[in-house]
């Protein structure tokens, strides 16, 4: 069952319980929560996400294979890994680059070095709500990929109100991560399988 089917606007305007990270991770650990349910939690709201859809799917892989054979050896490229950034806070991204010597649970807004969003049905969301979020955490570098069009907003210069330097570059312009310059990627290149 979509989890876009257990939302419900019928408390707007009511005051609201925050839950925490631990909360909600204890809730999906004991089935409260299905495993299999896409969720961020965001200022303690439990928000559900759309689901993928095949341009997201088959560009995740391309570029999961294509960073595996690049990525330098003290560095982790992780997918679809839980990314808390407050005790009441996590987002799931597609992917999250960080040094490997600080290991799994040490990371956080602080040690991500390049975060990425693959977006098809949830680009809105991605370039508006969820890059002002990942800025005021201060993650360095966040790409949102439009995964139809292979086109890429890169954000740097986080900051409280989001980004300070913002730049869109097509399928076929080189994206280059500050964290690792040979992670370089032409997403027009890459074969979607």
């Amino acid at each position: 069952m979509s989890a876009l089917l257990h939302t419900t606007n019928e408390a707007e305007g009511l005051p609201r319980r925050r839950f925490t990270v631990q909360e909600v991770e204890w809730m999906a650990q004991v089935g409260i929560l299905p495993r299999h349910e896409r969720l961020e939690l965001i200022g303690g709201e439990v928000v559900p996400m759309s689901p993928k859809g095949s341009f997201h799917e088959r560009l995740k892989v391309a570029l999961s294979m294509y960073w595996a054979q690049r990525i330098s050896s003290d560095l982790v490229v992780a997918t679809e890994t839980t990314l808390r950034l407050s005790p009441d806070t996590y987002l799931e991204p597609d992917f999250v680059v960080y040094p490997k010597r600080v290991g799994w649970d040490g990371l956080s807004a602080g040690t991500a070095t390049l975060v990425v969003e693959l977006s098809d049905s949830s680009l809105v969301y991605d370039l508006g709500r969820k890059a002002e979020l990942y800025g005021r955490f201060g993650i360095v570098e966040l790409w949102v990929v439009n995964a139809v069009t292979r086109e890429t907003r890169i954000h740097r210069e986080p900051g409280p109100g989001g980004y300070g330097r913002v730049r869109d570059l097509g399928s076929d312009e080189v994206l280059t991560p500050a964290c690792d310059p040979g992670l370089a990627v032409k997403l027009g290149d890459l074969d979607l399988y």
